[in-house]
């Protein structure tokens, strides 16, 4: 069983569903529904993972209050193992607004009051095991950028909407063996040019989503594109692109080329547009 390390935010949002995202003025629209739900990338990708086969071992860090253990009971699924760091104060918490085509403006109302969390043997013991070291977008996850270096598990990054410039960015996009992003922070061509580059650096992939328009891969010199699988009615756009993220590693690491892998993650992707929450069959 493929077995993967995952460390980074998880959250607890409230998703509120409009027709359209609201224009940037003062006036007033009617919600077509709100929920309370489980958020954070790191944990839409254990339960893709985790809804894919493999083995999850999801290191975090919560709040000691009501959303933080809402955050452990939604994340008690088979296949996904929580080590959590529990400190005082609030939960990771953000107010989602939603429309209809899939867009998504997200509002953080709390992170937790953070040091720099220490990082205990069993999480260690568990990237050490792993086939794969997804490490996300995180302060409390950025010194285990290097303790896969040590320990030599390839690492897997998702800067999202990174520009190309941004320096909170820096350390997981140069560590990166298999970097992922999306579009929204750069346009082709210069999204391509970046992609070439950090393989050049030394990454050995470097993908880019790009909503409708599919996913673009540079892989050992070579480019490849991939179309976005169609979708009948868009039920849910939270946790789409870890989905994608998690059909392609699962993909890979189980033999599959880079045409293969690609055409997994946005199969995935749109099982997980089709569905409510994070992964498809994860309430």
């Amino acid at each position: 069983m493929t077995q993967v390390f995952v460390a980074g935010p998880v959250a607890w949002n409230r998703l509120v569903q409009l027709e359209r995202l609201p224009d940037p003025k003062p006036h007033t629209v009617f919600a077509r529904g709100h929920r309370a739900v489980l958020g954070g990338t790191s944990a839409g990708k254990a339960l893709n993972l985790a809804a894919l086969g493999a083995a999850v071992t999801l290191r975090t860090v919560i709040g000691g209050d009501e959303a933080g253990r809402a955050i452990a009971g939604a994340l008690a699924v088979p296949g996904v193992e929580v080590i959590a760091e529990v400190v005082p104060g609030a939960s990771e918490q953000h107010l989602n607004l939603m429309s209809a085509d899939g867009g998504r403006v997200s509002i953080y109302l709390d992170l937790p009051e953070l040091g720099y969390p220490q990082h205990d043997d069993r999480a260690l013991a568990a990237l050490a095991a792993a086939d794969a070291a997804v490490i996300d977008l995180a302060e409390h996850s950025r010194p285990l950028l290097a303790a896969a270096r040590r320990a030599g598990v390839p690492v897997w990054c998702d800067v999202h909407d990174y520009d190309g410039a941004a320096e909170y960015h820096r350390d997981f996009v140069e560590a990166a063996d298999y970097l992922f992003l999306n579009d929204d922070g750069m346009a082709e061509p210069d999204l391509l040019a970046f992609l070439i580059a950090r393989v050049a650096a030394g990454s050995r992939a470097a993908v880019a989503t790009l909503g409708a328009q599919g996913a673009v891969a540079v892989v050992g010199g070579e480019l490849h594109r991939v179309p976005a699988v169609p979708v009948d009615g868009v039920v849910d756009a939270n946790g789409a692109g870890d989905a994608f993220f998690s059909g392609f590693l699962v993909a890979h690491l189980g033999g599959a080329d880079a045409p293969g892998a690609l055409a997994a993650g946005a199969a995935q992707a749109a099982r997980c547009l089709a569905s409510p929450g994070l992964a498809p069959g994860r309430p």
